[in-house]
């Protein structure tokens, strides 16, 4: 890593459900400790955590963490390098929302909005019968349903409690505590 570099904070979150007994945790882990030279970048992680598939019944119960990496990449060669990991971890697009041996998502970079605040809007408010069958042909930040996932906000919250969502205006600590308890319960440390 160059010390003269500008370095922009990357907000990722990373999950993994597929595999023998054990193997999403140790991916999880692994993707964690190869963060930081895959991204050019200083990585601050949180714990691992357990939660239920979403949507409930797409499979069984995923490992989640979540990362601050300040890195020198801009988001789309951040979003590159992420999708690439996942692949080389055995990762196959087939299914929306189903089962994962890596799941890397680009949450936030700094505080940009892409592809613009009324793109963003649109698929933060999306339905969730389209949500299920419709994925963005590009980068959409910040990542339209982090308010909504206590999957997410748990984990990030350990490393990004003050990150403040550029269009909604709340912190990642006041997103997850708005979230209802029942989801919250549901994601439990490891």
């Amino acid at each position: 890593m160059s010390d003269d570099v500008p370095r922009f904070r990357a907000l990722v979150a990373l999950g993994a459900n597929s595999g023998g007994p054990g193997e999403p945790e140790r991916v999880v882990r692994a993707a964690m400790e190869s963060i930081s030279e895959l991204l050019d970048a200083e990585v601050e992680a949180s714990a691992l955590y357990a939660s239920p598939a979403f949507p409930v019944g797409s499979g069984p119960d995923f490992v989640n963490a979540a990362c601050l990496c300040r890195t020198t990449l801009p988001p789309e060669a951040v979003l590159a390098a992420l999708h690439e990991a996942e692949a080389e971890a055995g990762r196959v697009r087939d299914v929306r929302w189903g089962p994962r041996t890596l799941d890397l998502d680009l949450i936030a970079w700094e505080d940009r909005v892409l592809p613009d605040p009324e793109g963003q809007r649109r698929w933060r408010e999306l339905g969730l019968d389209r949500q299920m069958r419709e994925a963005p042909g590009e980068l959409i930040l910040p990542h339209p349903r982090m308010q909504d996932r206590a999957f997410v906000l748990v984990p990030l919250a350990e490393v990004a409690p003050e990150w403040r969502h550029p269009l909604l205006g709340r912190t990642v600590r006041e997103m997850r505590d708005a979230l209802p308890e029942e989801a919250l319960r549901e994601v439990t440390p490891l």
